[in-house]
């Protein structure tokens, strides 16, 4: 690896070089939707049971409303710091300061998680073949090894990252896809394994279902969004990102809307309706669909290639919570490794911390014991919640940005859009918080402080507002 001198580093800067196609691929990659349906519609179904699928409608809703601040926002200003640039530039440098350090820990978080999860689902396809045993397995070589390949990818050309990310998540979709579609079609014509039949049963909810369980419920829904606004991270490396990122974005909310919608669906109707406490305590439910519908070689590949949407998941958030890094402290003004960019444009020294922590994190959870499918939940738990104070910091400067002053940016009418998306986020923040059990509980304290931590750090280090504020204009100036 060569990397350039701290000098060489501010002249030479990101490349920008990206398209539309990259920024949406780079976003897509980072949710990884085949891998994130692979766990969380059970969730879904644990909680409204049938119809699972109110989660994801109410989840597309709100993510659209939180999206339309990120879609403004990013049409003037452009930079790494994504969230970072996003709020300093709108509310303030501090608060600008802590907010790119909440979505840099739920990067992390949810960087961890997923490592943790390409161990499930590779595992069980060993299993499917015969090749290891059905039991507890120790799950963090599988992590391990991931992660080192992540690393490597990591260090290549943006370019090469985006690429990868679109053609691994290409390839599952259609896998996912083509088991709805037969799902669909042997259920429509009677010919299901267990009688299953085609009706429009899937949008009955249980008897005494309230608003609070169908949001308690969209909360998966909305963990399963996470990362749509990666793409904002790219504003430094995209041509001409004041366009083409909000294009991306838009992209990535429809194309993984429609994605998430279709999948749970033929969820729901594969296991059917006497099945549903099946679908809800399923570990797989991807391979036990497939070795029902299709056999037990659909069953591996789709294990597969939910592995491999996992592994785009970490390679997703150890980029862009490494480019959040990078933005983070060279606009604080240090130099150094940290601020390093190799010759083909990648911040080597925050992926490599990046990398690290996640490293650190993952092996904690194996050292302790817990079990791969707690360690992940866990992981994406604890980065949802970050993720969400990160959403909601956006959201009030996109308000403050947007509608306020004496010639507003957009429509006064369009207000009462993020004013909907701070409610829903609000609530869906609440629900983690008051409702959390287990280790969960936990979590709201570790966030909080973490919060504490950032803020503590840009108020008392003397010029550090300062030099963010003057950082941030310079690179994601308003034209």
């Amino acid at each position: 690896m060569s990397a350039t001198t701290g000098s060489d580093t501010a002249a030479q800067g990101l490349r920008r070089e990206l398209k539309v196609t990259d920024a949406a691929a780079f976003s897509i990659g980072l949710i990884g939707p085949v891998g994130a349906m692979a766990l969380l519609g059970v969730g879904a179904a644990g909680l409204l049971g049938q119809g699972a699928a109110w989660a994801f409608v109410f989840a597309v809703l709100g993510v659209s409303l939180v999206g339309y601040g990120f879609i403004k926002l990013s049409q003037h200003i452009s930079h790494t710091g994504s969230v970072y640039a996003l709020v300093g530039r709108t509310i303030g440098p501090r608060a600008g300061f802590v907010a790119g350090t909440a979505l840099l820990t739920a990067y992390a978080a949810i960087g961890t998680g997923s490592t943790i999860e390409i161990a499930l689902f590779f595992d069980k396809a060993l299993a499917r073949l015969g090749l290891i045993g059905t039991g507890p397995t120790e799950w963090i070589w599988t992590g391990l090894v991931a992660l080192v390949l992540v690393v490597g990818l990591s260090l290549s050309e943006v370019r090469v990252i985006t690429r990868a990310l679109l053609l691994v998540e290409l390839a599952g979709a259609a896998l996912v896809v083509l088991l709805c579609a037969v799902i669909l079609v042997r259920a429509g014509t009677g010919h299901a394994p267990q009688g299953q039949t085609l009706s429009w049963d899937f949008l009955q909810l249980p008897p005494g279902t309230g608003v609070g369980t169908i949001a308690a419920a969209a909360v998966f829904g909305f963990l399963a969004f996470a990362g749509f606004e990666g793409a904002a991270s790219l504003g430094e490396e995209t041509m001409n990102p004041k366009r083409e990122i909000p294009r991306a974005l838009k992209i990535t909310i429809v194309v993984v809307g429609v994605f998430f919608l279709v999948t749970i669906v033929g969820q729901v109707i594969g296991y059917g309706t006497s099945g549903v406490n099946a679908f809800a305590a399923a570990e797989d439910p991807y391979g036990d669909l497939a070795g029902q519908y299709l056999g037990t070689w659909m069953g591996v590949l789709l294990d597969l290639v939910a592995s491999l949407s996992l592994f785009a998941i970490t390679l997703g958030t150890v980029n862009g919570a490494a480019r959040i890094g990078y933005a983070l402290v060279r606009d604080s003004g240090l130099s150094g490794p940290l601020v390093r960019l190799t010759r083909r444009g990648a911040p080597a020294g925050t992926i490599v911390v990046i990398s690290a922590l996640i490293l650190v994190f993952a092996t904690g959870q194996w050292l302790v014991g817990t079990g791969v499918l707690d360690a992940t939940m866990n992981w994406l738990t604890l980065g949802t919640l970050a993720l969400l104070v990160a959403y909601a910091l956006a959201t009030v400067g996109a308000l403050r940005f947007l509608f306020t002053g004496p010639r507003p940016r957009a429509p006064r009418w369009q207000a009462v859009i993020p004013v909907l998306a701070l409610a829903f986020l609000g609530y869906t923040i609440f629900t983690n918080v008051v409702d959390a059990e287990g280790t969960a509980r936990y979590f709201p304290y570790v966030i909080l402080a973490v919060l504490v931590v950032s803020t503590s750090t840009v108020v008392f280090v003397p010029g550090l507002a300062d030099r963010v504020r003057s950082r941030i204009t310079d690179h994601g100036d308003d034209q």
